[in-house]
């Protein structure tokens, strides 16, 4: 199982991402995500030459910095919103092209206050998707969607949604994620949903229940591992905290917790 560690913000410097990136690798993580934000904070070749030097690959990149700052979202009633918020997707597939990560997609498809017929959010959504994936695919990249819970996203919810969009797209440049912090809000069954979908997916984020230190919630971490490596995935599963941890100490203490250094 390959881990990498999300950064939930941007990182402003390329100082300071070094400096993330060469401790990352001392724990033992074999890969990093990165926040993007417009504009870019520094070149994707300089990145590169970080990862190639610490031996640590940008393995995703997420894009929701753009709804939250920016505005920019796929279900808007305006139309230059909705023509703006491609165009910054095609942006980000462009940098994470340049690294060889996948491009998340979620917060952008917005919420039901900036849409509320969900049958036309739907339609916008698909719409603007299937202009990303095709850049996607221009690039040989590829852009995830992940299923986020209601509370933050107002569409899309579920894998079997996510994977009807790709499905009704059918472009080589999309594909979908599962992140478990939603699965537990949104799913049935987290197992369930790992085996229905887990050989499809092209990204995983784990996180524990409460968003905060593993061990903390109710996640049963084990099960959810070894769920998804019988599934057949065998890519990235990047952990992801943001709540009540600095990112270093998070970044410590999920090391001694999933004891990287014996997977």
């Amino acid at each position: 199982m390959k881990i990498s560690y999300l950064n939930c913000e941007p990182v402003a410097r390329l100082t300071e991402l070094a400096a993330r990136m060469d401790l990352l690798a001392s724990l033992g993580y074999q890969g990093i995500e990165l926040t993007a934000r417009h504009p870019a904070d520094y070149p994707a070749e300089d990145v590169l030459a970080l990862c190639e030097k610490l031996r640590l690959p940008v393995v995703s990149v997420l894009s929701g910095w753009s709804y939250s700052n920016e505005g920019l979202c796929l279900c808007s009633s305006k139309a230059e919103v909705r023509a703006r918020a491609v165009e910054r997707l095609i942006e980000y597939v462009d940098f994470a092209s340049r690294l060889k990560a996948v491009l998340v997609v979620g917060l952008m498809q917005g919420l039901r206050s900036d849409e509320p017929n969900e049958a036309v959010a739907a339609e916008r959504i698909t719409h603007c998707l299937r202009q990303v994936a095709e850049a996607a695919a221009q690039r040989n990249a590829t852009v995830v969607i992940e299923p986020v819970n209601h509370l933050q996203v107002g569409f899309h919810h579920t894998a079997d949604e996510v994977a009807e969009i790709v499905r009704q797209i059918g472009s080589p440049g999309l594909s979908y994620m599962l992140d478990t912090i939603h699965m537990n809000i949104e799913e049935r069954s987290i197992l369930d949903t790992i085996r229905a979908h887990g050989r499809h997916i092209r990204h995983f984020h784990l996180c524990e229940s409460s968003g905060g230190p593993f061990g903390s919630g109710n996640l049963d971490f084990p099960a959810v591992l070894d769920e998804l490596e019988k599934s057949g995935y065998d890519r990235f599963v990047s952990v992801k905290i943001y709540r009540k941890l600095a990112w270093d100490e998070a970044a410590r203490n999920t090391a001694r917790f999933l004891e990287l250094g014996s997977i």
